[in-house]
Formats: structure tokens, C-alpha cells, sequence
């Protein structure tokens, strides 16, 4: 009896929140795309905009991680430099808060953030983080359709240039017989 309250309890809780146990919560992909940054040439997400998106405070995500810091390595996670710092909150509005902050914020590559719904344990933060795995997954995707297309592209123009050299210099030739062939005219 009492376990199906608290189970009770639990989805009325997550229908509160606009999350239904075994659904995914709806957070769209431009969000998700909009937070991921690239700094030190990885794709990475900054910590109060993970915290936003679980629904809990930067401070208890932080505490969090510092309690299972094992999981994660550097290439999951690092904090930001004075410089990083600095130039995260004049390329994004949205983190202007972090301007007067005296904390280094810390941020997640797609590894730290699937590791993160692991140590927040809670089902909006396991529902999250799928959305933003399968984000990271698409945005792999699409970078790599467009190295292909890049690819297919030059192609086509170096095929091409090749028969556009021909043709100049056809051309260049014709230009230079009707040249020569021309008789002076006049004394």
C-alpha cells in the first residue's frame, strides 16, 4: 500500500512537471544546440546551462560531480580559465550572469554529460539527458554530411576545371591565330 502511494506520489510529481514516466521530456533540439559550445576545440556544455535544463541549482550539479569526481576525467570535464571565462559571457548573453561570479564555471563534453545523469539520478535528469545525447548525435551527423558534401563539391569543381582549362585554352588559341592572320591595313 504504501509503495504504490509513493509511486502515486511520484508520477503526479512528474506529471507537475510536465514529464510522464516512460516518455521523453520535450526540450528542443535548438535549445540544446544554442548551450553547446566549442572551446579548446571540443563541444562542450557549460554547468548552469546543464543545471537549467535538469532543473536543479548550478551549486547542487557542481556538488554532485565533486562527490563521484572519479567519473570524471578531463576529457569529460573541465573548468574554464579566467580567459575561457571571459570570453563565454561576451559571446553569450545568456550567461552574462557569470560576469560577477568569482567561481570558474566547469563544463561537460558529450561524455560528461552522459556520465552526469548517472551521478544526478533523478528521472527528469536521465529524460534530459537523452535529449541531449541524441543532440550531440545529430549534430555528428550533420557535420559529417557536410564534410561529404564539401567533399563531393570539390570534386565536381576539379573535375570541372579541368574541362574549363580546356576550353580556355582552346579559346586562347583560337584568339591568338585570328591575331596573326590579320593583315595590316592602311600604309
Amino acid at each position: 500500500m504504501l509503495k504504490s502511494k509513493i509511486k502515486s506520489n511520484k508520477k503526479q510529481n512528474l506529471a507537475r512537471q510536465g514529464l510522464v514516466s516512460n516518455e521523453l521530456i520535450f526540450v528542443p533540439m535548438e535549445k540544446v544546440i544554442n548551450k553547446i559550445l566549442l572551446i579548446r576545440k571540443k563541444k562542450v556544455m557549460i554547468d548552469r546551462d546543464l543545471a537549467e535544463l535538469y532543473g536543479v541549482e548550478t551549486k547542487i550539479l557542481n556538488q554532485a560531480v565533486k562527490r563521484n569526481i572519479k567519473r570524471f576525467p578531463i576529457d569529460f570535464m573541465f573548468q574554464l580559465n579566467k580567459n575561457e571565462k571571459t570570453r563565454v559571457v561576451t559571446n553569450c548573453d545568456h550567461l552574462r550572469v557569470l560576469k560577477f561570479s568569482s567561481q570558474m564555471p566547469y563544463v561537460f563534453t558529450e561524455q560528461g554529460v552522459a556520465m552526469l545523469s548517472s551521478v544526478l539520478n533523478s528521472e527528469r535528469a536521465i529524460l534530459v539527458n537523452i535529449q541531449i545525447i541524441r543532440t550531440f548525435t545529430k549534430l555528428r551527423e550533420l557535420i559529417a554530411t557536410n564534410i561529404k558534401l564539401r567533399q563531393k563539391i570539390e570534386a565536381i569543381e576539379q573535375k570541372y576545371d579541368i574541362k574549363f582549362k580546356k576550353v580556355f585554352d582552346v579559346l586562347k588559341q583560337l584568339l591568338m591565330q585570328k591575331d596573326k592572320s590579320r593583315k595590316s591595313i592602311g600604309f
